[in-house]
């Protein structure tokens, strides 16, 4: 039968039999003499020694009344260790198992040594195993980007209790809670409280000495001086803590949007998917990189910049954030400039793909002869544009046809010129740019466009189809349609923008042409059923004309210079102009 006895030990209270209480005891002498040369910090590292036994003896102890016996006691020394400078009653542990360190699981704490608000990320990293840094980056991305981040925040500030104990700063980054563990741990804080209170001291001895030695008879004015030195130093500092607040945002907001971008415009082409998504710079079209590598490339081209630009937003809020390792650097830096080379090199080429024009020619005769009246009209598809409105322009649309992704453009010029035959014959010239002559032909000649010929109606496409990768080499189709002499054309308002430069005898302009026939002459086309009013000025001027009239009323004299009428009556009232 032994006797209990009880003890608190870490502020926790046990029955533990006489034998485990005295091999205890002898245990944690061993470690106060082992401690005795050095007494910096001897009383913190045997109350959290003593605590950290509380802890795992509570763990054992699963109601009131167990009592602690002395195999409890040789666990607990097995997980917390022998001191490495032990040299005092070593008998009494040499039947003992070598103490071996144990390794600690992590637990969840908000380090409180390096926080912005309540050391919640720091916490986090240490128990994920990550750098604070990202830690930190992906919490900002929670922020900016699902609106919920600093919700979750305030709640783990709350409920994750931080760190107080040097046990408990051991457990959150998962190191052993042993002996040379917590004295380690003690020691390192005892150095960093030395070296402030040092540094603190030799600035307010400097201080001391510079104001009984230097500023011994400090005017009033100097004080004044001094004052507002001291409010233009704390303005500073807030404007300083603005601008790295506002590069923090503006840097995660970049990162934001070009994940979002990289992910939009990479994933559907890693995936395999084809659409119009999104649209990509021109230097991505028919280069010789992929372009799932050219997204890449513009990724860290871009974002590493604005990492670098992040980290100095951090570092002039706060001192204690930590500067990347000089491996991180060099890795970023090196990246950076692959991107760089990378990008550099498609734009290269790009620039390479328009450096030539290509054209292709096609002529095809028409059954139309003289005196024979031709209907010209634009068509459009409907089925593949989504304008409602058919018009030349500049833009493209990207369409499917067959299940083929192509560019649907409608950059057409139209013109009507007399024929050097007897019949009638359209010339189709289609342009295109490209990295060499031949290239440029036959991208020129890869353009996809079609007209026809029915009941005198000629219908031309108001549209050509082309390959995507073509998109950006300045493609373009001019029609010129040769009528013979005497033959009557008529225009329908579909043509109203494609008409280009028609040469007609009135100096008419292309947009006041459509709706109107035409007869087909030497010098043009002149028009048969036009208002005189949409005739060009110089027509007018040189087709002026004067008209005398005399009869019993008397005599009327009309002249016209081309801009205006002029009329002269002369009659038994006298003479009257107007």
């Amino acid at each position: 039968m032994n006797k209990t006895i009880n003890i608190n030990l870490g502020g926790i209270f046990f029955h533990i039999d006489e034998l485990a209480y005295q091999k205890l005891k002898l245990y944690l002498d061993a470690i106060r003499r082992s401690l005795s040369d050095d007494p910096q910090g001897r009383d913190e590292i045997l109350n959290d020694i003593e605590l950290r036994i509380g802890e795992l003896l509570s763990e054992r102890i699963t109601n009131d009344r167990m009592v602690v016996n002395d195999s409890d006691i040789d666990e607990i020394t097995k997980i917390m260790g022998r001191p490495e400078d032990y040299s005092v009653d070593e008998e009494l542990f040499e039947d003992e198992p070598k103490y071996s360190s144990k390794t600690t699981s992590k637990k969840l704490f908000r380090d409180a040594d390096d926080k912005f608000l309540g050391g919640v990320c720091s916490g986090l990293a240490h128990y994920f195993g990550m750098d604070v840094i990202w830690m930190r980056l992906l919490w900002l991305v929670l922020f900016f980007f699902f609106g919920t981040g600093f919700l979750i925040y305030i709640l783990l500030w709350i409920l994750i209790p931080h760190a107080e104990t040097t046990a408990e700063k051991l457990q959150m980054k998962g190191e052993p809670v042993n002996i040379s563990n917590i004295e380690r741990k003690i020691r390192e804080e005892f150095q960093d409280v030395s070296f402030r209170v040092k540094t603190g001291v030799n600035e307010v001895t400097d201080s001391v000495r510079n104001s009984e030695f230097k500023n011994k008879a400090k005017s009033g004015l100097q004080e004044v001086i001094d004052t507002i030195g001291k409010i233009i130093l704390a303005i500073l500092k807030i404007f300083g803590k603005f601008i790295g607040a506002l590069l923090i945002f503006i840097a995660a907001a970049t990162l934001i949007g070009l994940i979002i971008a990289a992910f939009s415009w990479g994933s559907f082409e890693i995936l395999g998917f084809e659409g119009d998504y999104v649209q990509y710079p021109p230097f991505f079209f028919d280069s010789i990189m992929p372009m799932w590598l050219l997204i890449i490339f513009g990724f860290f081209a871009i974002a590493i910049p604005f990492v670098v630009l992040f980290m100095l937003g951090l570092k002039i809020l706060s001192s204690n954030v930590k500067s990347f390792s000089t491996t991180t650097k060099l890795s970023l830096l090196g990246v950076w400039i692959i991107a760089i080379l990378g990008l550099s090199f498609a734009g290269i080429n790009f620039a390479t793909q328009t450096a030539y024009d290509g054209v292709h020619n096609k002529t095809e005769e028409l059954p139309i002869v003289a005196l024979d009246t031709i209907t010209i009209k634009m068509n459009g598809n409907d089925n593949l544009s989504i304008e409602k409105e058919l018009r030349r322009g500049h833009n493209y649309e990207t369409v499917f046809e067959n299940n083929l992704e192509k560019l649907y453009i409608t950059r057409i010029n139209v013109d009507i010129k007399p024929s050097d035959k007897a019949t009638a014959y359209v010339k189709i010239r289609k342009e295109s740019d490209g990295k060499n002559r031949l290239t440029a032909n036959k991208d020129a000649e890869s353009i996809e466009y079609k007209f026809s010929l029915t009941e005198k109606n000629l219908l031309l496409n108001g549209y050509f189809l082309s390959d995507l990768k073509n998109k950006f080499k300045d493609q373009l189709v001019d029609i010129t349609v040769y009528l013979p002499i005497n033959s009557v054309l008529y225009l329908d308002a579909s043509t109203h923008t494609y008409l280009n430069n028609v040469e007609n005898v009135q100096n008419i302009y292309d947009g006041d042409m459509p709706k109107h026939y035409f007869k087909m002459t030497e010098n043009g086309l002149e028009c048969l059923d036009c208002d005189p009013s949409i005739f060009g000025d110089d027509y007018k001027k040189e087709k002026g004309n004067f008209k005398l009239n005399i009869d019993e009323n008397g005599v009327e004299i009309k002249v016209n210079d081309g801009d205006k009428d002029t009329k002269v009556k002369i009659d038994e009232k006298g003479v009257k102009i107007g």
